[in-house]
């Protein structure tokens, strides 16, 4: 198989590693799975999580507790929603909060009538809510959108997701946790894949079950950032020919410096 189609080679500086999550089970997926008309109601947009979506979260912490994940995550992105920016702060804060820790909550005690402890801002990553990767009123579990009195068209989410992508690019972040919806997720990552294998493709844009966590990496095609590289070495310093070889090797010979030299 040709290498072209199979490989692509990128500066690592163009790139980012990003976590992506989908929020934990809400209320509103329980009453949406045995009626999807619920999700039409008011009192589901801006859901909060289960007992089990709880659960999901504590799950969730632990794994990446467990695989260092949450020492390498330099911000965490989440859509203002409930649900999802308790899934992120469960998931991504601190430990329990007490009067003689050190900072402000990051979440309160019972917060959406969750029954929780307050959560602690000490030792985490900043955890930051943005509009972009929000959704307005879901009507399935795939979220979709709306804006006014006229549904958001699958397009304009993937278009908003790619807007949200390219805004990333003006973050200094290299490793990001993003959490976020079913809907957002799946119609943005419908975009991409298109150049790789059937495999690749479905990893890259399966549906999120609620909690799960998938890492994918994105890169600058088209220098939308700016960062230049910490790790590439201009080599040959200092500048200039190479000195011919018969001259290195009188400078061997009488024990001087040869730099220069290839």
């Amino acid at each position: 198989m040709d290498i072209d189609s199979t490989s692509s080679l990128y500066p690592l500086h163009r790139s980012k590693t990003v976590h992506l999550v989908r929020h934990a089970q809400g209320v509103h997926n329980v009453i949406g799975d045995k009626d999807y008309k619920a999700y039409m109601s008011p009192e589901y947009f801006d859901a909060e999580l289960t007992r089990l979506g709880w659960q999901q979260v504590e799950n969730l912490r632990k794994h990446v507790h467990a695989c260092g994940l949450a020492k390498r995550v330099d911000v965490v992105i989440t859509s203002p929603l409930l649900r999802t920016m308790q899934t992120a702060v469960g998931v991504f804060g601190g430990e329990g909060y007490t009067d003689t820790v050190d900072g402000l909550p990051l979440m309160l005690a019972n917060v959406g009538k969750s029954g929780r402890s307050a959560i602690s801002s000490v030792n985490c990553p900043p955890i930051v809510a943005v509009e972009l990767c929000r959704e307005h009123l879901i009507e399935s579990d795939e979220d979709v959108l709306w804006k006014a009195n006229v549904r958001e068209t699958k397009e304009e989410l993937a278009s908003r997701g790619k807007q949200f992508l390219n805004w990333l690019w003006t973050r200094e972040e290299k490793e990001i946790a993003i959490v976020t919806h079913s809907g957002f997720l799946f119609h943005t990552l419908a975009t991409f894949g298109s150049d790789c294998h059937p495999l690749v493709r479905k990893e890259i844009n399966k549906h999120f079950a609620n909690c799960e966590l998938r890492s994918m990496v994105i890169v600058d095609k088209s220098m939308l950032g700016s960062d230049s590289s910490t790790t590439d070495y201009p080599g040959k310093i200092p500048p200039g020919p190479d000195i011919p070889s018969a001259a290195i090797d009188e400078k061997i010979a009488n024990d001087e410096p040869v730099s220069g030299s290839t």
